[in-house]
């Protein structure tokens, strides 16, 4: 049955739904408490930076005892209220996923997450078992041009939405450059920056 949903879209209305039903299940089986940390298209519709809609929740930290640790792998018992949450509301299975940080050499936890990062953090709780960390807006730049190189899509779009100054931009291609130090990928963002819009950017990456 989940089939005819994998593509289904979330909205703030669906994600709230997702995460109040996420937090239910993690009480009833008396599973966590576990804090999220949170980046991507769910982030951004959440806190009201970008409105558009999003296909899953991007886990790129867990929180625990005020420290940020890896989500790789994410807990069996959190992993199993995330599929009962998929079977109640007809979203993919793994609507909520590691995805950005799955990668034990290449994930965003892995490689190092951007300075400052824990500081910009803003919470929001979902009962007792469940709080959710987003990540601020500095860091979805980074993360954003960061995926923009290689990707492009709606993370072009996002980037053009968060309005990042050539400062900024400057920073994050100097984060990007510490997972990936590679002259391809400075050529490559070189020319993502030129091609959107932020040439002068791109002279000083």
């Amino acid at each position: 049955m989940n089939d005819i949903y994998e593509h289904k879209s979330l909205g703030e209305a669906g994600l709230h739904r997702a995460l109040d039903a996420l937090a239910f299940r993690l009480e009833e089986n008396d599973a966590g408490p576990y804090g999220l940390v949170v980046c991507g298209g769910s982030a951004l519709i959440l806190t009201g930076a970008v409105p558009r809609t999003t296909k899953d929740v991007d886990v790129v930290a867990m929180m625990e005892e005020g420290r940020l640790i890896s989500p790789q792998p994410l807990p069996e018992n959190l992993l199993k209220a995330v599929q009962e949450v998929a079977a109640d509301e007809g979203l993919m299975e793994d609507w909520l996923n590691n995805g950005p940080s799955k990668d034990p050499q290449m994930g965003l936890f892995q490689g190092g997450l951007p300075k400052g990062f824990a500081e910009r953090l803003s919470q929001r709780e979902f009962g007792d078992f469940l709080t959710v960390y987003f990540i601020g807006r500095t860091d979805q730049i980074f993360f954003k041009v960061y995926a923009a190189v290689d990707r492009g899509g709606y993370h072009v779009d996002d980037l053009h939405a968060l309005n990042p100054t050539t400062d900024e931009l400057v920073e994050a291609v100097r984060w990007a450059r510490s997972h990936d130090p590679s002259d391809g990928f400075l050529l490559m963002v070189r020319s993502m920056l030129e091609t959107i819009g932020y040439p002068d950017a791109a002279r000083r990456v």
